[in-house]
């Protein structure tokens, strides 16, 4: 891993999972819900699964689902929750450990690619997603959900480093329109709380693609 990726690298997030029982909600990314609730169950990547509520919610619904993140923590915290929902649930999904900066899945492999809030530098973030849509095989879908921008210009905290946010016209553009028909493409409000508990109106760049051949 070069230096600029270093405070993204697999010590930052293992420590920062040790710090706490549960770093996230336990909840399913509510764009991954509203995108995703109506395609039919296939094969799935999750790119970035964290403590596994986005894998966990997709199995349930009978999706096969590879599920890979960096940290060794998060992933044995996963599988131990899937595990309590039964076999059925636990047995659709497989925690696979690697930095998905330099992991290549493969190829045309999977009707779903989700990324929910994989917020890096531009040129590996470039690179990162390049690699997961071509991961998604044809009629399948590629779901890439981030960070507005406009966040920044709110009360909310996110890291004061402009450059790792994007709009969902920015990665679009970076499709191939011969290959790829944008569905959703949008900066779409969702409520939050910040540092102090007051009510902010934050915004996910929302990306939607089907991939057309």
């Amino acid at each position: 891993m070069t230096d600029d990726l270093a405070p993204f690298g697999a010590e930052f997030w293992e420590e920062r999972y040790r710090s706490q029982p549960a770093i996230w909600s336990g909840r399913p990314n509510p764009q991954l819900v509203a995108e995703a609730e109506g395609l039919t169950p296939g094969s799935a990547l999750d790119a970035g699964s964290g403590e596994g509520a986005d894998a966990i919610w997709l199995s349930g619904r009978g999706w096969q689902v590879t599920a890979v993140d960096i940290s060794a923590v998060a992933l044995e915290r996963a599988a131990a929750q899937a595990g309590t929902l039964g076999a059925d649930v636990a047995g659709r999904i497989r925690w696979t450990r690697a930095d998905l900066t330099g992991w290549t899945p493969d190829e045309a492999a999977y009707d779903l690619v989700s990324a929910q809030f994989m917020h890096l530098p531009p040129e590996p973030r470039s690179r990162l997603f390049a690699r997961l849509a071509a991961a998604v095989a044809p009629g399948g879908v590629l779901l890439i959900v981030g960070h507005h921008p406009s966040d920044l210009e709110t009360s909310v905290r996110r890291p004061p480093m402009p450059e790792l946010f994007y709009t969902a016209e920015e990665i679009a553009a970076e499709l191939d329109p011969q290959r790829w028909e944008i569905e959703v493409a949008a900066a779409r409000p969702r409520p939050a709380k910040d540092a102090e508990e007051r009510e902010v109106t934050v915004h996910d760049s929302v990306l939607r693609a089907r991939r057309l051949k």
